[in-house]
Formats: C-alpha cells, sequence, structure tokens
C-alpha cells in the first residue's frame, strides 16, 4: 500500500518524461473519451482503462516505452500495472496537467 501511495504522489526515483518522448514514448490518455475532449496532451491517444486490454497488441506493436496518465494518477498507475504484466515498458506519467507542465 505504501508504494502504491509513493507512486501515486510521485515520491521516489525520478522519472524523465520529457526524455522519454523525446525518444519515442507513446503517450495514453486512459480516460474516459468525454474526459479526453475536454482536454489533452498534445499527441496523447485515448484509449479508456476499460479498454486497454483489447489494446495491447497494438501497443506491443509500437515497440515503445508507455507513458500513462489520466486526471489524477490512479487509473493511470493501474493501467501500468496491466501493461507491464504484459510485457510492455510502462510508466505513470500522473495527471495528464501534471505530465503536460513537465514536458513544456
Amino acid at each position: 500500500m505504501l508504494s502504491l501511495l509513493k507512486r501515486l504522489l510521485g515520491i521516489g526515483p525520478s522519472v524523465d518524461f520529457k526524455q522519454l518522448m523525446a525518444n519515442g514514448a507513446v503517450v495514453v490518455d486512459v480516460r474516459t473519451p468525454e474526459e479526453y475532449r475536454s482536454g489533452h496532451l498534445s499527441g496523447a491517444i485515448n484509449i479508456p482503462l476499460d479498454r486497454l486490454q483489447g489494446q495491447l497488441t497494438t501497443l506491443k506493436k509500437r515497440n515503445a516505452p508507455v507513458i500513462t496518465v489520466c486526471r489524477s494518477g490512479a487509473r493511470s498507475q493501474v493501467a501500468v500495472e496491466v501493461l507491464e504484466k504484459n510485457g510492455i515498458e510502462a510508466y505513470n506519467g500522473g495527471a495528464w496537467t501534471s505530465l503536460r507542465a513537465k514536458v513544456a
């Protein structure tokens, strides 16, 4: 539980998201389509968390790390766990607005 809390709060090893993106990482926004339409990170693709399992093959074919984002970081952490269990390198970018500020 403590490790999950640390991940959600961004406590722990620092990830250079800007560098990951420069090296071709894919940003996946796991919010609902309605949330995504209300605003999103430029270049992010929308794959709602409840549809992620069905998109694993497509994401694997990209052969690139995945940075997941959502509204608060909770759903994106769940997405990271799903991706990692399926052999995809993944990072929790947290809230999409926070990631936008980090990579601007």
